[in-house]
C-alpha cells in the first residue's frame, strides 16, 4: 500500500541533522570512505605513478568486487559474535573494531612496498585493505539502521555521506599532498593513522539495542518449523540447522514475501543504479595524468573542490528526501549521475583545460552526493530491521558488482576507443536506471510524480 508523500517544514528537516545518532554517522562515514579511494582511485594514480600500464590498472579495480560481494559473508557479521570483541562491545561495535584492525594493518603493508616489482604484494594487501572495508560497511549499514527510526534514515544517510566524502578528502587529496611532499610511504602509513579515527568512534558510541540471538530465531515461523520436523536430530545439528536458517534463508524469503513480483524489478533497479559512475570511476585518475594534469592540480580540483560538492549534494539529498519523498528524488539521483558523465568526454577532448576539469568534477561530484544520499535511504527502506546486515549487504553488493566487473574492463576500453569513446558508453549505460527508476517511483510511490 501506497501513501501520500507527507511534506515536512524545512526548520524540522534541517533539526533532524542535529540528533546524536546522526551526528554518529559523520565519524562513521569518515571510517567508510577513507579505505575506499586507497584500493581504488588513489591506488591507481600511484601504480600510473610509478609507471605501471593502463590496461594492468584497469584489472585492479576488481579489487572493489570484495564490496560487492560481501554479501557472502554478511550472514557471518550479522549472527555470529567475534570470540573477545563481541563480548566486550557488542555484537555491531565488536565486528566494527576488528574490521577497522584489519584495515590498519593492510594499509601499513601497503606503507612498506612499492609497485614496480611487487605488484602481486600490492594487490595482496590491497585485497585485506578492501575485506576489511567491506566488513565495516557491513557493520556500519547495519548500526545506523538499527540505531534510529525510519524517519530519521535520510538525515543519517546524508551525514553519513558527508562522513564518507570526508574520508575520500583524506585519501584522496590528503594522500596526494602527502604524496607529492615526501612519498607514497609516508601516504599510506598516514593513511593508517587515521583509521583511528573509526575506532575512537567505535569505543565511545553504544551498542545499538537488539534482541538476543536466540529470541530471534524462535520468533522465525520458518526456524520453528525445522525445529520441529528435526526434534530427533542431534542437538548440535539442530541448533545449526537453525543459524543457517535464520541467517541465511530468512533474510532472502522476508524480501520475497514483503515486496512479491515487484522484488525482482527492485533488485534490477540497484543493480543497474550505479552502473555508469562504477564502470567510469577507475579511468577518473588516469584520464587526469595522461591529459597532463600534476598530483597537486588532482588533489586541489578532484578532491577539495570535486568532494565539497559531493558534501553539498549530500546535503541536498537529504533535505529534499525529507521535504518531498524518495520518488521523485529516486528518477532524479539517477539522471543526474548519468548525464554529468558526459562532461568528462568534454574534457577528453579539450584536453589540459583546468576550467573544464574544475566544472566537470564538481558537477559530478554534486550529482554522486546527491544520488548516494537518496539511494542509501531507499535502500533502508527495503531494509528489514530483523536482518539489518545481511539484506543492506545484497542490496549494496549487488549495486556495485555490475558496475565494478565492467570497470575491470575500462583500460581495455580506454585502449580501443579512447576516454572520450569510454565516457560515452559509461554515460549510456545509465539510461537503464533512469527509465527503471521512473516507473518504480511512480508504481510506489504514486504521488511522487517525476
Amino acid at each position: 500500500m501506497t501513501h501520500p508523500v507527507e511534506r515536512r517544514r524545512w526548520r524540522d528537516a534541517l533539526a533532524t541533522y542535529l540528533q546524536a545518532p546522526v551526528i554518529t554517522m559523520l565519524f562513521l562515514g569518515f571510517a567508510a570512505g577513507l579505505p575506499f579511494l586507497l584500493v581504488f582511485s588513489t591506488l591507481t594514480a600511484w601504480l600510473r605513478d610509478a609507471g605501471v600500464e593502463v590496461a594492468a590498472i584497469g584489472f585492479f579495480s576488481w579489487i572493489g568486487i570484495l564490496y560487492s560481494i560481501k554479501i557472502v559473508w554478511a550472514p557471518v557479521v550479522d549472527r555470529l559474535a567475534l570470540p573477545v570483541l563481541c563480548r566486550w562491545l557488542g555484537q555491531r561495535r565488536g565486528w566494527m573494531l576488528g574490521a577497522q584492525m584489519t584495515i590498519a594493518a593492510g594499509l601499513l603493508g601497503l606503507a612498506g612496498l612499492s609497485p614496480l616489482g611487487h605488484l602481486g604484494w600490492i594487490a595482496g594487501l590491497a585485497l585485506v585493505v578492501a575485506f576489511g572495508a567491506a566488513t565495516q560497511d557491513i557493520v556500519i549499514d547495519a548500526y545506523r539502521i538499527e540505531s534510529a527510526e525510519e524517519s530519521v534514515q535520510a538525515a543519517m544517510a546524508s551525514m553519513y555521506i558527508i562522513g564518507y566524502r570526508g574520508g575520500l578528502l583524506a585519501a584522496g587529496a590528503g594522500a596526494l599532498y602527502i604524496a607529492d611532499a615526501f612519498s607514497w610511504h609516508a601516504a599510506y602509513a598516514s593513511m593508517a593513522a587515521l583509521v583511528g579515527v573509526g575506532m575512537l568512534t567505535t569505543l565511545i558510541r553504544p551498542e545499538p539495542p537488539r534482541s538476543p540471538l536466540g529470541a530471534q530465531l524462535a520468533s522465525e515461523p520458518r526456524v520453528r518449523s525445522f525445529l520441529h520436523r528435526h526434534r530427533h536430530a542431534p542437538r548440535h545439528r539442530r541448533r545449526l540447522g537453525a543459524w543457517v536458517m535464520g541467517a541465511i534463508v530468512c533474510p532472502f524469503t522476508d524480501f520475497f514475501t514483503r515486496h512479491g513480483r515487484t522484488a525482482l524489478w527492485l533488485l534490477l533497479l540497484i543493480g543497474l543504479y550505479r552502473i555508469s559512475d562504477l564502470a567510469m570511476a577507475a579511468m577518473a585518475n588516469p584520464l587526469y595524468i595522461d591529459l597532463g594534469f600534476s598530483l597537486s592540480e588532482i588533489a586541489n580540483v578532484t578532491k577539495v573542490f570535486g568532494i565539497a560538492m559531493s558534501i553539498l549534494g549530500g546535503v541536498a539529498g537529504g533535505l529534499l528526501v525529507v521535504r518531498y519523498g524518495l520518488g521523485r528524488m529516486l528518477v532524479i539521483g539517477a539522471l543526474a549521475t548519468a548525464l554529468t558523465n558526459l562532461l568528462f568526454v568534454a574534457l577528453a577532448n579539450l584536453g589540459h583545460n583546468l576550467p573544464m576539469l574544475i566544472v566537470t568534477i564538481m558537477s559530478d561530484n554534486l550529482a554522486n552526493g546527491l544520488a548516494s544520499t537518496i539511494f542509501i535511504a531507499f535502500l533502508s527502506s527495503l531494509t528489514s530491521r530483523a536482518y539489518t546486515a545481511t539484506q543492506y549487504a545484497l542490496f549494496s553488493s549487488l549495486m556495485t558488482l555490475p558496475g565494478k566487473f565492467l570497470g575491470g574492463f575500462s583500460g581495455l576500453v580506454v585502449d580501443s576507443a579512447g576516454y572520450a569513446g569510454f565516457f560515452t558508453l559509461s554515460a549510456a549505460m545509465g539510461i537503464p536506471a533512469v527509465l527503471l527508476a521512473l516507473w518504480i517511483a511512480r508504481r510506489r510511490w504514486p504521488t511522487a510524480r517525476a
